[in-house]
């Protein structure tokens, strides 16, 4: 079976691949997305929930990078208003971190190199007198507070996915493409399911594994050179019951950061661990003792390897720059247009500054068309918008309203399906949430293969929410079988 003649095919659906078909089918054009795995599934699921300017990247002059994260980071806020928030970091000060000079100037410069509407600007704290001094070893007494954004990180591409495919795209998980060869009309692309597909261009967004389709899919010689790095995270027992977070310096440079995660639960990490090969991430005995040191040097209470609750790696392709380490190694993105010309391999990027990607690359693929995501709401976030409101404060008050118009629900599940579904919660509730499976209801599930692309109790509770965190092993099971079910074949 051909599905068709596209202008685009995009191969690759974490964010940069799933923004790009979102962009792509708001300027008109007729994109199909392809990916081997799950959507968001790899890399943009394993990120460490931040969206920021970077503060590291300022001692590398990165100042560019830093003021378009910075700018990116309030239209996220506002785009995106219920996958995302404000957050405060707590960076301590001690005789073994950068001096406070030198941090005060570059938070000066943090704070004033973009328009901020939706953050406060950074400050000095004195621990013994705040309540984010708690987990801290007492010989930390001073730090500064400064702020930056989370983000749900698989549901952002899950959002974008939803949004490419409401405006016409074709979305297509766990296909992939086996092979793609020139025509006169472009490419013509065999998909593992059988079918086929052909397209004007192709733009290849596989991450990690970029070079490989270039060469070994698009059968392309000139595949860009990658470096391979592992970032790996743990998810803890809660260090302490504020909810700032915490970047802690490093003796070798690196700093590693303590988040506040699900309400119950700290997040640490990350690691950059050079690897050969993107397959099966996973969190080495290395990595393991490396952050809980990295968090132990600063922690009154340490943790021990019996606090860890659960762990996740991801691989970041980093654009390979001769004579730099994983750590001075840019995060911008690069743009490798291929001899052919009617195909480009996009590496690198940030999650914050995925959007701008898409806007470059489209940019000059289409020079003639217009870009549109930067105040356009992605589903979900398309609540009511009284001028003058920012994205957060337009959240709050429908938030509101929508606890009392669901007076009748327990709060807690009215607010923890608003941060999941956003405005799909409200049709939810009002239809009725289904059997409770020990957490969650049958209701939701049903979403999330209905429009969310779900098709295994992981891609349920492992990335489209963090369920699998929260529910006992019953529980679990009991939702394993009820996909099980539902994609048994009769």
């Amino acid at each position: 079976m051909n599905r068709g003649h596209f202008d685009l095919l995009i191969i690759g659906a974490g964010v940069n691949g799933a923004g790009l078909a979102r962009d792509a089918s708001g300027r008109g054009l007729k994109v199909a997305l392809v990916d081997a795995a799950d959507i968001g599934g790899a890399t943009s699921a394993a990120s460490t929930k931040l969206i920021h300017g970077g503060l590291r990247y300022l001692e590398f002059y990165e100042f560019r990078l830093v003021r378009k994260a910075l700018a990116e980071r309030e239209v996220l806020l506002d785009i995106a208003a219920h996958l995302t928030c404000p957050m405060p970091f707590i960076l301590p000060l001690g005789p073994d971190t950068r001096p406070g000079w030198m941090i005060r100037a570059g938070l000066f410069l943090y704070d004033h190199l973009a328009h901020r509407e939706q953050v406060p600007g950074s400050s000095k704290v004195v621990l013994r007198d705040d309540h984010a001094g708690q987990p801290l070893d007492k010989r930390y007494t001073q730090a500064f507070r400064y702020w930056d954004g989370w983000v749900d990180d698989a549901r952002l591409v899950i959002a974008n996915a939803q949004d490419a495919s409401y405006r016409g795209a074709l979305v297509l998980p766990r296909t992939p493409v086996t092979r793609a060869t020139r025509t006169s009309a472009g490419w013509t692309a065999e998909l593992g399911d059988g079918t086929t597909l052909s397209a004007a261009r192709v733009i290849n967004c596989a991450g990690p594994w970029a070079n490989e389709v270039a060469a070994n899919v698009l059968g392309l010689p000139d595949a860009p050179r990658l470096r391979l790095v592992q970032g790996a995270h743990l998810v803890t027992r809660r260090i302490g019951r504020g909810q700032d977070s915490y970047i802690l310096q490093q003796p070798d440079g690196r700093i590693v950061f303590i988040i506040p995660y699900e309400k119950d639960f700290s997040l640490i990490g990350t690691t950059e661990t050079a690897i050969d090969s993107p397959e099966a991430p996973r969190i080495t005995e290395a990595e393991t003792d490396y952050l809980l040191a990295a968090a132990n040097r600063y922690l009154s209470r340490p943790l021990e390897r019996a606090d860890i609750i659960s762990t996740y790696a991801g691989i970041r392709p980093l654009v390979l720059e001769e004579g730099k380490g994983a750590r001075e190694t840019t995060r911008d993105w690069k743009i490798v247009a291929h001899e052919v010309g009617d195909a480009v391999t996009v590496v690198g990027g940030k999650i914050t500054t995925y959007r701008l990607l898409a806007e470059d690359v489209l940019g000059r693929l289409f020079p003639e068309s217009r870009r549109w995501t930067a105040d356009q709401p992605l589903p979900g976030s398309d609540f009511p918008r009284i001028p003058g409101l920012t994205g957060q404060q337009a959240l709050m008050k429908w938030r509101e309203n929508l606890r009392v118009k669901h007076a009748d629900y327990d709060p807690r599940i009215v607010d923890r399906l608003a941060r999941l579904y956003g405005t799909r919660a409200d049709k939810m509730l009002e239809n009725g949430l289904g059997e409770n499976l020990g957490g969650v209801f049958t209701a939701e599930l049903e979403h999330m293969v209905a429009e969310e692309w779900a098709q295994t109790a992981d891609d349920a509770l492992w990335r489209r929410s963090k369920l699998g965190l929260h529910l006992s092993e019953d529980a679990r099971a009991a939702v394993a079988q009820w996909f099980a079910a539902r994609f048994t074949k009769s």
